[in-house]
């Protein structure tokens, strides 16, 4: 999957846009600046966005090609992000050490994505929230109607509500729903889908 990611990074276009997610950018300006962590970030567009308003971010993604996009992008808008670059297993983060964690469209593996969800919220304190926002498992009719909407074609990699509740227990509901939403991200993510979203704060 790396190499796919770099592939798909190298291309001088921001494939995701550079503007952040809409779900994203209506909800975290809700919440008291202090350290998130992006995880799958790619280009960086949710990680500046969160810089600008004065969080402390740090990011990681698997790909390289992804973080120096990321770069370019945080250079661009005069800010600072911690991109770091490696497999989720490879990566030290310490426990309860983020206010917030975001995980919009980071799309893991079926084998191991309630293992990854249940270890990031070990790095989330107490009362820190956490933003979900990704593809549900309805999402693949509306994938197989316009490609361009994006999103994996492999069902166990996407969400359901009773997903979301059994990976992330012992939180407090803001909000968790399923949606029809119209998608206008860059060249990938453009279109009609159906997404997860949820925000929880941590017991």
């Amino acid at each position: 999957m790396k190499a796919f990611w770099d592939d798909r990074y190298s291309n001088p276009e921001f494939v995701y846009g550079e503007l952040p997610n809409e779900f994203l950018k209506a909800h975290l300006p809700n919440f008291q600046p202090g350290s998130i962590l992006f995880p799958a970030e790619g280009e960086g567009r949710n990680a500046v966005f969160a810089a600008q308003l004065g969080w402390q971010v740090s990011a990681f993604d698997q790909s390289s090609e992804g973080q120096k996009k990321a770069q370019q992008l945080a250079s661009k808008n005069q800010v600072q992000i911690d991109y770091q670059v490696g497999e989720f297993s490879e990566l030290h983060y310490e426990k309860e050490q983020f206010d917030a964690i975001a995980l919009i469209y980071a799309h893991f593996p079926a084998d191991v994505k309630s293992e990854y969800h249940k270890k990031l919220s070990t790095y989330l304190k107490p009362g820190g929230i956490l933003l979900f926002e990704a593809f549900s498992k309805q999402h693949l009719a509306y994938r197989a109607a316009n490609e361009r909407v994006g999103g994996p074609a492999e069902p166990g990699m996407l969400f359901s509500i009773d997903e979301i509740k059994a990976d992330f227990p012992g939180y407090d509901y803001i909000l968790l729903t399923e949606e029809v939403v119209e998608l206008q991200e860059g060249p990938k993510h453009s279109g009609t889908g159906s997404v997860i979203r949820f925000i929880g704060r941590k017991s």
